[in-house]
C-alpha cells in the first residue's frame, strides 16, 4: 500500500511530489478518493506542473488512504449542467503525454477510477486489487470512455461482461485480460520502476479486436430481456461504435451517458444508492460503540440459525442456544446443509466453509450466553414467550452486554422493560434467510442507549447488512406498510380477483416490478406466520376491529393452508411451482358472502393503485410519526428487504414520480367508492399537504 503523502494544502485534494526525477500525483480525497470537481481541478493543476517541468522523466498517479479511486461523486450528476467532459478532457491530456504515465492501483479500482487508469500508459496493481465498472448498478454506463477503451484493451467479451454486470474482477484476471500490466505488493514503488523504458501505449489508438459480432448479439439479447433498464439498450451502440474513429465513439458514449443520467431508472437507482449511505447516519447514535467479540443467539430455528451464520461468516464466534435437544440438532443440521450447499455451488471452498462452521457452537445451557458481548434472541414470535426469555436474558447476560430481540411486529419497549436493563436492548428485525437477505431493521426503543444503537449499527455493517433504524410501532417500517399492501390484496380477492391476477400486476415491470407479489410472498414466508401477527394485533386492540379484516388469511391459518410448507396456500404447490388454487378462491367467495363484500371487476390499474397507494399513505404516517428518520430510509427497507425494484427507487420515489396529487385524488376516490368506516382510505395530513404544495415525499425530511 502506498505511503501517505504530505498533507495537501488546504482546499486541494491532489498534490504533486517530485523525487528522483519522477513526479507522483497523489490523490487524497477520503474516504474512497472519489472523482469530484476538486479532484479534477487538482489533477489538472498537477498535470500543468508536470508538463512544465521537463526535468521529470515520468509520472505516477497514486492515491493515499485505503484505495485507489473507487468511483465518482454521484451527487455531481444532479448538479445543473453536469457533463463528463472536463474529466474526459483531463484523461485525454494524460493519454497524450510524451513521457510515460503509470497508475499505481490497489484496493477497489471502480468506475471513474478504472477509466483514469485506462488513460495511463501503464498500470501496476497490488495482487489484492479488485477492478470494475459498476455504473450499470446506477442505471448508467461508463461516461469517461470506459465503453471505448476497455474493449480495445481486453476484448469485447470481457468488456460486455464487466460493463453489463457491474461486477468486479480480481487482479490476476485483470492481468490475464491485459487490463493491468504487472502485479506487485509495493505498488507505488513498482509503478515508479515501471516508468523506465515504458512505451507510450495509448489505448485509444489500439486496433479493436475481432470478437465483436457474437458479443454484440449477446448485448442485444440482454437488452431485449430487460427493457426496463435502458442502460443495457444504450450499451449496444456504444460497443458498436468502438470500431469507428475514436472521436465518433466518444461522442456516442457521451450522448448515451447524458440520456441515461436523466432517465427515471438511473435517478431511482442513484436515490437508493445515496439513501443506503444516509441510512447509516443515525441521529443520536454518535456514541462510541461497545466492543463485540463474542455473539450469542437464542433459538436455533430457521431465523436463529441464519443469524448465527451471518455472524460466523463475518468472523464472529457464536454460541447458539436452544431449549430442546431436537431443536438444536435440527438447527445445526440446517446450518451444515446450508454450508454444504454453498460449497456445492462453488461459493465457498470446503476449507472456508469448515472454518465458518467451526465458529458456531451449540448448547442447551442458556448460561453459556453469559460471556457474549451481544445476544440476539430469535425465539417464536409470541409476546408471552418473548417476555419470559427477556427476563431470563436480563439475568444471564453480563453487565454491558447488548440484548436484541428479533421481532417483526412486537413491542420492543415492553420486551426491553422485561429485561430490567432497557438501555442495553433494541430490536433487530432480520429477514429470512438471515445469512443472505441484506436488510436489517434496527428498532430503537424508548430507552435504548446511544452506544447500544451505535454498536448494533456497526455490527450490521460488519455482517454485510443494509441497516435502517426504526422507531417502535406495529410492524416497524416494512411490515407496517406491508400490512396495507396485504390488506388490499386480500380485499380484492374477496371481491373476486385471483391471487395470480394481483401478483401479476405487482410483479409486472409495466406496473411495479416486485420480485414477488403479495400472495406468493406470504405463501413463501408462511401464511401461519403472517396470520398470527395479525391475530395478536387485533386481539391487543391496536389492529382494526373490522370483522372482515384479512379474514381470508386468518381463516386459511385455521384450516392449515399455510403456504408452500403445507402445499396449500393462496396457491397450491407442485414442488415450488405455484398453481391456481380453486379451494382458496372458493373460500374467498364464501367469506365474501358472509361479510357482504360485493363482487367487482378489477382492471390492472385499480390493482396497482390499491396495492401501492395505501402503502405510500402509510409511509407518510410513518414519517410524520418519527418512526423513520428520513424518506430514503423507507425506500431502502423496501428495496433491500421486500423485493421492490431498485430501478423504481422504492415506493416513495415511485410515488413522487407518479405525482402525489394523483395519489391523494385516488385515495379520496376509493374512500368515496367503498366508504371509509375504519379509516383505510383517510389521507395522511403530511401526504395531502405535500400534494397541495407540489412537493416530493423524498424531499420532505432529509
Amino acid at each position: 500500500m502506498p505511503p501517505m503523502p504530505s498533507p495537501p494544502r488546504e482546499g486541494t485534494a491532489v498534490t504533486l511530489r517530485r523525487a528522483g526525477g519522477i513526479a507522483t500525483l497523489w490523490i487524497d480525497n477520503p474516504p474512497v478518493n472519489a472523482i469530484s470537481a476538486r479532484v479534477i481541478a487538482g489533477l489538472a493543476e498537477g498535470l500543468d506542473a508536470f508538463e512544465a517541468d521537463r526535468s521529470l522523466t515520468g509520472l505516477v498517479i497514486a492515491c493515499a488512504g485505503r484505495t485507489f479511486v473507487a468511483g465518482g461523486d454521484i451527487t455531481m450528476f444532479d448538479q445543473p449542467g453536469f457533463t463528463p467532459r472536463p474529466f474526459n478532457a483531463l484523461l485525454a491530456r494524460i493519454e497524450a503525454q510524451d513521457r510515460p504515465v503509470v497508475a499505481a492501483l490497489f484496493g477497489t479500482v471502480l468506475g471513474g477510477g478504472l477509466e483514469l487508469a485506462l488513460a495511463c500508459h501503464g498500470r501496476v496493481a497490488d495482487p489484492a486489487t479488485r477492478l470494475g465498472l459498476p455504473e450499470i448498478t446506477l442505471g448508467l454506463l461508463p461516461g469517461s470512455l470506459g465503453t471505448q477503451r476497455l474493449p480495445r484493451l481486453a476484448g469485447y467479451a470481457a468488456a460486455l461482461r464487466m460493463i453489463s454486470s457491474g461486477g468486479m474482477i480480481g487482479a490476476e484476471e485483470a492481468l490475464a485480460l491485459g487490463i493491468v500490466d504487472a502485479l506487485a505488493p509495493e505498488v507505488t514503488g513498482a509503478a515508479r520502476a515501471a516508468l523506465a523504458g515504458l512505451p507510450l501505449r495509448r489505448v485509444s489508438g489500439l486496433t479493436p479486436p475481432d470478437d465483436a459480432a457474437p458479443v454484440l448479439e449477446q448485448a442485444r439479447a440482454a437488452a431485449a430481456a430487460r427493457p426496463w433498464l435502458p442502460a443495457l439498450t444504450e450499451l449496444v451502440p456504444c460497443l458498436e461504435a468502438v470500431a469507428r474513429p475514436w472521436a465518433e465513439g466518444a461522442a456516442v458514449e457521451e450522448a448515451a451517458f447524458l440520456r441515461l443520467m436523466a432517465s427515471a431508472p438511473s435517478r431511482a437507482l442513484r436515490h437508493v444508492f445515496l439513501a443506503e449511505r444516509a441510512a447509516a447516519r443515525v441521529p443520536g447514535a454518535d456514541a462510541a460503540p461497545r466492543p463485540v467479540a463474542q455473539m450469542g443467539v437464542l433459538g436455533a430455528g430457521t431465523m436463529g440459525g441464519g443469524i448465527a451464520m451471518a455472524c460466523a461468516n463475518a468472523g464472529l464466534p457464536v454460541t447458539l442456544v436452544d431449549a430442546s435437544a431436537a431443536g438444536l440438532e435440527r438447527g445445526l443440521s440446517l446450518i451444515d446443509a446450508a454450508y454444504a450447499a454453498m460449497v456445492k455451488r462453488g461459493r465457498l471452498t470446503p476449507e472456508a466453509a469448515a472454518k465458518r462452521r467451526a465458529r458456531i457452537s451449540g448448547t442447551l445451557d442458556m448460561a453459556a450466553l453469559g460471556p457474549a458481548d451481544m445476544v440476539i434472541e430469535a425465539v417464536f414470535e409470541d409476546m408471552a414467550l418473548k417476555l419470559s426469555v427477556a427476563r431470563e436474558l436480563g439475568q444471564v447476560c453480563k453487565p454491558g452486554a447488548i440484548i436484541a430481540t428479533n421481532t417483526s411486529t412486537l413491542d420492543v419497549d415492553a420486551i426491553a422493560a422485561a429485561t430490567g436493563r432497557p438501555g442495553d436492548v433494541l430490536g433487530t428485525h432480520f429477514f429470512s434467510p438471515a445469512q443472505i437477505m441484506r436488510l436489517l431493521e434496527v428498532v430503537r426503543g424508548r430507552d435504548t442507549a446511544p452506544d447500544t444503537l451505535a454498536t448494533v449499527m456497526g455490527l450490521a455493517k460488519r455482517i454485510g447488512k443494509a441497516a435502517v433504524v426504526s422507531g417502535v410501532c406495529y410492524g416497524f417500517i416494512g411490515n407496517r406498510m406491508a400490512e396495507a399492501y396485504m390488506r388490499e390484496s386480500e380485499a380484492m380477492q374477496l371481491e373476486g380477483a385471483s391471487p395470480g391476477q394481483i401478483d401479476g400486476v405487482a410483479e409486472s415491470p409495466d406496473w411495479i416490478g416486485m420480485a414477488m407479489g403479495p400472495s406468493r410472498m406470504l405463501d413463501m414466508a408462511g401464511v401461519d406466520v403472517g396470520a398470527r401477527t395479525v391475530i395478536e394485533w387485533i386481539k391487543g386492540g391496536q389492529g382494526p376491529q373490522d370483522p372482515a379484516y384479512r379474514i381470508l388469511c386468518r381463516t386459511m391459518f385455521e384450516t392449515g393452508a399455510h403456504g408452500q410448507k403445507t402445499g396449500q396456500g393462496y396457491y397450491r404447490y407442485a414442488g415450488r411451482e405455484a398453481l391456481a388454487n380453486p379451494e382458496t378462491q372458493g373460500l374467498a367467495a364464501r367469506l365474501a358472502a358472509e361479510h357482504h363484500v360485493a363482487a367487482r371487476a378489477h382492471a390492472d390499474e385499480e390493482i396497482f393503485e390499491r396495492l401501492l397507494f395505501p402503502m405510500v399513505n402509510e409511509a407518510a404516517a410513518i414519517l410524520a410519526g418519527g418512526i423513520a428518520n428520513r424518506p430514503g430510509d423507507i425506500d431502502v427497507v423496501w428495496t433491500a428487504g421486500y423485493g421492490f425494484p431498485g430501478w423504481r427507487g422504492g415506493p416513495l420515489f415511485m410515488a413522487d414520480e407518479i405525482g402525489l396529487d394523483r395519489i391523494v385524488a385516488r385515495l379520496d376516490h376509493y374512500a368515496a367508492t367503498f366508504g371509509n368506516p375504519y379509516g383505510y382510505w383517510t389521507v395522511t395530513p403530511l401526504l395531502r399537504d405535500l400534494a397541495a404544495r407540489g412537493q416530493r415525499l423524498t424531499r420532505s425530511a432529509s
